[in-house]
């Protein structure tokens, strides 16, 4: 394969700037990607083959590289690349750190992460993509394979940013990955747009959790020949939701698709009805899509009702049905779940493992869905090792309030014992603990 730059190659761009190839990283539909090094950082390039380096995608780029990043977690074009004596061109972007994986590891089960995990790379793809909206520019392209996530943390990196266009272009080239089409895409009725993204962003939640496509079950079983006709009417003129209450014709098949199966009942009854109105009303009309900010919502509620059974399997609570004394069952191994301590501060209700954090979209409001920054921690008690104490990471002061009238205060680096009926006020907000 013939490669446009090679190892420890020195290249000087137009602007003067000196990049050293480092290695070669891989190439896609559009180009070739180097790790390169400057004076200043190691970068990635980007760089395009002459048939798709064309005057409109480097005017998309200088675009994008005066607009800027709409959040931190877009490995975002930084500078156009041009080197005298080619025709084509490319740009730098940030550097995939090594611990960041790509999403398709996860579908390939070549990482398993916890639930923990995968919920809050969730959360942070539905607040990414509100905050890219928010700026009425459209992703067009959102696949699992434009994504890196870390396996442990959670977090996660939006690449190939370079197709991004402002929401009133629709002569843009790209129409989106085959499987997470909107269906009207597929249909060829419009060119992507905001809606569109959507509906692709459901499918990509939907895979993350379920391990398995929406609208892939008995249909796309009986399929002899997968090729474009079949595509176009299993996720465009036909598309049928594989747990829609009230048509089962496209039920996933044991065997065949056991991951869809397995999963569906381990979610709450609040996420299984978002993403049944996703794939019900929402494959006709785009209107009634859910936003990406009642995906944040939804999902930030998700990761709250985790909870650990005794087996040490992460189960979530499902915090309506426990409210009517409905305890769930561990999807490991079949136990009931033993009420949980849990907190409610405002809205929201987290229930307290050994090792939960708290946020600042928690207790501030100040710094919404980072998951960088904690502001408390649950320890276990230094004595009584079936107890557990919420230790204080903020700069502020709480003030406790106990069941029995006894009131103190905690610093920053000190914890109180978790009891039922307690009241901490955190400065800004106030919560009240649940034992049981």
């Amino acid at each position: 394969m013939h490669r446009s730059f090679k190892d420890r190659q020195r290249v000087i761009l137009k602007d003067g700037t000196v990049l050293t190839i480092v290695k070669f990283l891989g190439s896609g539909g559009q180009g070739e990607v180097y790790e390169v090094a400057t004076p200043q950082a190691r970068l990635a390039l980007k760089w395009y083959f002459v048939q798709t380096g064309t005057d409109k995608q480097k005017n998309t780029i200088k675009k994008l590289v005066s607009t800027g990043k709409p959040d931190e977690r877009y490995l975002w074009p930084i500078a156009l690349a041009e080197v005298h004596g080619k025709k084509s061109f490319g740009y730098l972007m940030p550097l995939r750190p090594p611990q960041f994986s790509n999403i398709v590891d996860l579908m390939k089960r070549r990482i398993e992460p916890s639930f923990d995990a995968v919920v809050t790379a969730c959360i942070q793809l539905a607040d990414s993509f509100h905050k890219l909206h928010e700026k009425a520019l459209c992703y067009r392209d959102i696949s699992f394979g434009n994504f890196f996530f870390h396996g442990r943390t959670g977090d996660i990196l939006i690449c190939d940013n370079d197709n991004v266009t402002h929401t009133a272009i629709q002569d843009a080239g790209v129409l989106g990955t085959p499987r997470f089409m909107a269906p009207e895409i597929v249909r060829g009725d419009i060119k992507p747009n905001i809606q569109s993204d959507l509906f692709s962003l459901s499918v990509l939640i939907f895979y993350m959790l379920m391990m398995h496509h929406p609208l892939e079950g008995k249909q796309e079983a009986s399929i002899k020949c997968f090729d474009l006709p079949a595509m176009t009417k299993l996720y465009g003129e036909q598309p049928i939701f594989i747990f829609d209450p009230l048509n089962r014709s496209n039920r996933p098949l044991p065997g065949y698709h056991d991951n869809a199966l397995a999963f569906w009942p381990i979610y709450t009854e609040k996420v299984r009805q978002t993403f049944i109105k996703t794939f019900t009303q929402g494959l006709r009309m785009p209107s009634v899509r859910p936003s990406e900010k009642i995906w944040r919502d939804i999902l930030i509620d998700l990761k709250n009702s985790i909870v650990v059974c005794d087996c040490g399997m992460e189960n979530f609570y499902d915090i309506d049905k426990l409210k009517q004394g409905v305890l769930n069952k561990c999807w490991a191994c079949g136990s009931l779940l033993k009420p949980a301590s849990r907190i409610k501060i405002e809205n929201e209700v987290i229930v307290l493992n050994m090792g939960t954090k708290l946020y600042g979209h928690h207790l501030n409001k100040y710094e919404k869905y980072k998951f960088k920054h904690i502001l408390a921690e649950v320890i276990p008690h230094p004595i009584q090792r079936d107890m557990m104490g919420l230790k204080n990471l903020s700069r502020q002061t709480w003030n406790i309030k106990t069941k029995t009238g006894k009131s103190y205060a905690i610093d920053f680096g000190k914890s109180f014992t978790i009891e039922d009926g307690t009241v901490v006020d955190f400065g800004e907000t106030s919560g009240q603990i649940r034992k049981g």
